[in-house]
């Protein structure tokens, strides 16, 4: 026989049994939910490592793809128009420290990159460094001059800033032009030293190696920059994009994290310059040109401001569609055209410029704004 305080007691377990059932169910839907996040995630972090692995293998492929590269992808024409544009993307990737991170509108970004390749170039011609102290002394000096612009820049803001930048930038076109002592070559630019250079660098059949060295910047790039954007200096930088007068209130010292950001986005702009030189065969005046800093500018809003893939994929998109409509607009395909099209096509600034107004007027944030919308409509439904 049962007493009834063993039936209650029954009775209790068993309830209680389906309630702990309840609770470990309960979960499930909201676990359900987060898969998708979860999956979210680990598709951005293998994301790089995968595109990486593709772009390393390139030289490895012997497919032509026409229309798109001149040649097969592994041909050293193909090989250098690659390069170019993954120097370029890195490059722009260290604007957008400047302009996409901390807000600061410069327009003398150009000067350390043009910096950084002159440098190289003189160091290893005219001074007689080997190649490590030759890289070392370019970005040693491109530094000390973007601490030396930034003090004195920085204590504006706003317009005043970016005039300042654009004036000590136009000073060092004028000095690159003019050619003093013959040290830059005026408007044929510095030819670098082959001599002072590994075999690898040199040459047409060692356009691989080129492009692996445009690669390994990108990636140093791309590195450095996730490394200060997660730090808290990255944070500071943000704070003071967001509002400047709040983060001061804060506690937060503006000036020195601007002069941070301007410094830390110049160092890496000089190493691109410096992979530019090494890329492209010498120093090249259009680099200390106010265009290239605008066309910078272009770059980051095109791809997506304040974003690691945007400044990237804006910068060899850019380089890209800029060198090959070059290319169309001289060829004899455009021969057969009304002339009302030919000419229009034989502008490619002018093409550039608009697809630059169309993607910023349907797409504010980018094209990479534009492609997580995407996602994450496709994502939703």
């Amino acid at each position: 026989m049962t007493s009834p305080t063993d039936h209650l007691t029954d009775t209790h377990t068993s309830s209680g049994d389906v309630a702990v059932d309840d609770d470990a169910a309960a979960p499930r839907p909201a676990g359900q939910r987060q898969r998708p996040r979860e999956r979210a995630r680990l598709l951005r972090r293998l994301l790089p490592v995968v595109v990486l692995a593709v772009l390393a293998y390139l030289p490895y492929v012997p497919v032509e793809v026409p229309g798109l590269l001149p040649g097969r992808v592994n041909g050293p024409g193909s090989l250098q128009l690659l390069a170019t544009c993954l120097v370029v993307g890195g490059i722009a990737l260290s604007y957008d420290v400047l302009f996409g991170r901390t807000g600061l509108l410069s327009f003398g970004h150009a000067l350390f990159v043009a910096a950084g390749s002159y440098l190289l170039t003189i160091s290893l011609s005219t001074w007689d460094l080997p190649l490590p102290l030759a890289v070392l002394a370019a970005l040693g000096l491109s530094t000390l001059l973007a601490l030396v612009v930034g003090a004195v820049a920085l204590r504006v803001g706003g317009i005043a800033f970016a005039m300042v930048t654009l004036a000590f930038a136009q000073a060092a076109s004028i000095i690159v032009m003019r050619n003093p002592g013959g040290v830059t070559g005026g408007e044929e630019g510095r030819p670098l030293d082959r001599d002072a250079v590994p075999d690898l660098l040199v040459g047409v059949a060692n356009a691989p190696y080129r492009y692996w060295l445009a690669l390994g910047f990108v990636v140093v790039a791309w590195v450095a920059v996730t490394l200060l954007v997660r730090s808290r200096a990255g944070h500071a930088m943000a704070a003071v994009r967001e509002n400047e007068q709040r983060a001061a209130v804060l506690g937060l010292g503006t000036y020195r994290v601007r002069l941070l950001a301007l410094v830390a986005g110049s160092f890496l702009g000089a190493l691109g310059g410096v992979v530019h030189a090494l890329v492209l065969g010498g120093s090249n005046p259009h680099l200390t040109t106010s265009e290239f800093t605008l066309s910078l500018l272009v770059m980051v809003v095109l791809g997506g401001a304040g974003s690691r893939w945007g400044a990237l994929l804006g910068g060899v998109l850019y380089t890209y569609a800029d060198a090959r409509l070059v290319e169309v607009s001289s060829s004899a395909v455009l021969q057969g055209l009304p002339d009302v099209v030919r000419q229009v096509l034989s502008q490619p600034l002018f093409i550039l410029g608009v697809f630059f107004i169309v993607v910023v007027y349907f797409a504010p944030s980018g094209l990479t704004g534009l492609g997580g919308r995407l996602i994450r409509r496709s994502g939703s439904r």
